[in-house]
């Protein structure tokens, strides 16, 4: 019944957004995707990664079955397209193989079996569907928020001493090579996601069931959430505010050499392409996620999730697309759903409630901060500056504290008195 009101409520939402695309005169996600089932696909690597989080819940033999069916597949549709002179593309094969499984599924498995192979097919399709769905928000935004906060978020930003100025000008120093290995990583943050949980799940098709909580569900839901934020406090990002991307609409032509003057900010006007996807910044929510859900790992996956934030963290400031404040409220943002989706694996208890009320005030403080207070925030930097860390910082204490005494290892250390009530073990 859970995942059957869950699928509802996905389907319905996509609808919504398919209906509000299609309004704007764009495909909508349901469009786009179901356009790669023929036409060359625009995320083949996401595809892949997709059919990779399906086959947790295969055999071995199944999975290079499966892999083996995608890949042939993917040769087909690309012999075809070079005959015809069109472009190279890959991934049909990968979205083929998973609508299979999930065909297969309804018509071929019952019971268990069959609610453990939707789940996978669900699990890959949600993935790759996700980022369709980011798509389609982001031009919502553009279209409904005409009217940006930039000069708002640029003035309470001194507060921190302008973090993306500082490292636009360290990675331009760097030249191509740090600058491309930036953009590899921030344009493969699912993919490192994908590969994140697929080690977390590599015992369900031994265990025959899913853990309690796991990373792509947190990932979806700060995707979900996420941009119904940026509907309320629309930022383009200083690249384009204050930068050369932002042609006529610009402020001015400052970002990464000058920072910007100190005096009162307003609203202004950006054109109906740009979206407006800066506040929280999702990238850093994500990259959050990654590191929080790679502890567990290996020493390799631990280095890989501590890589993929720090590398996250200066892409998303050296490239101007958003100012340190943005990051600051991402961290926040991330540690509180990552809370509340832990919880409803695990069990709600009075610490999950007190931890997502902490985080869920931190967060809304910060954005009222930078709405009513920017200029006394860029007017006091040694004030406001050490309070933008602390408020950020005591979340996160609280969030490890928290999560230490539902982690039943170490809560098999605490004295008896301290122990947690439901010490059930949590697959992560």
């Amino acid at each position: 019944m859970l995942w059957g009101t869950a699928g509802a409520v996905v389907l319905g939402f996509l609808v919504s957004l398919e209906i509000t695309a299609r309004h704007y005169g764009l495909p909508g996600p349901v469009t786009n995707q179901a356009r790669e089932v023929v036409f060359a696909p625009t995320s083949g690597p996401l595809l892949y990664a997709g059919l990779a989080l399906t086959t947790v819940v295969l055999t071995w033999r199944q999975r290079f079955v499966a892999v083996g069916a995608a890949i042939g597949i993917d040769i087909v549709f690309c012999l075809v397209r070079w005959a015809a002179g069109a472009g190279m593309a890959f991934g049909n094969g990968a979205l083929w193989v998973i609508l299979g499984c999930a065909v297969i599924a309804v018509t071929r498995r019952a019971g268990q079996e069959r609610t453990l192979l939707l789940k996978g097919a669900g699990l890959g399709l949600l993935l790759v569907t996700g980022h369709k769905t980011g798509d389609t928000w982001l031009l919502i935004t553009s279209k409904t928020r005409p009217m940006v906060f930039d000069q708002y978020v640029a003035t309470a930003d001194h507060a921190l001493g302008n973090p993306s100025w500082l490292v636009g000008r360290a990675v331009a120093a760097t030249g191509p090579v740090g600058g491309l290995v930036l953009h590899v990583v921030y344009g493969q943050l699912p993919m490192a996601a994908a590969l994140i949980a697929l080690y977390q799940l590599r015992n369900v098709a031994v265990e025959r069931r899913f853990p309690g909580h796991h990373l792509v569900r947190t990932f979806l839901v700060i995707g979900l959430l996420g941009p119904a934020v940026y509907m309320v406090f629309p930022v383009v990002g200083p690249v384009f505010a204050f930068g050369a991307d932002g042609s006529h609409w610009a402020a001015a032509n400052l970002w990464p050499d000058t920072p910007t003057p100190i005096r009162p900010p307003h609203r202004m006007a950006f054109d109906g392409i740009t979206p407006r996807n800066c506040m929280p910044s999702l990238h850093t929510a994500w990259a959050t996620t990654l590191f929080i859900h790679s502890r567990k790992g290996p020493r390799y996956v631990r280095a890989a999730g501590a890589f993929w934030l720090v590398a996250t963290l200066a892409a998303t400031l050296g490239f101007g697309y958003h100012y340190g404040a943005d990051l600051v409220a991402g961290v926040v943002f991330a540690l509180t759903v990552e809370t509340a989706m832990r919880a409803l694996g695990r069990g709600w208890d009075r610490r999950a409630s007190r931890l997502v009320a902490h985080g869920a005030t931190v967060f809304v403080a910060l954005l009222l901060s930078y709405r009513c207070l920017p200029l006394d925030m860029a007017r006091h930097p040694w004030v406001f500056g050490p309070l933008l860390v602390l408020a950020p910082a005591s979340v996160v204490l609280h969030y490890v504290r928290t999560t230490r005494r539902w982690d039943p290892e170490l809560a098999a250390e605490l004295p008896l008195e301290t122990r947690p009530a439901d010490p059930r073990p949590e697959l992560v």
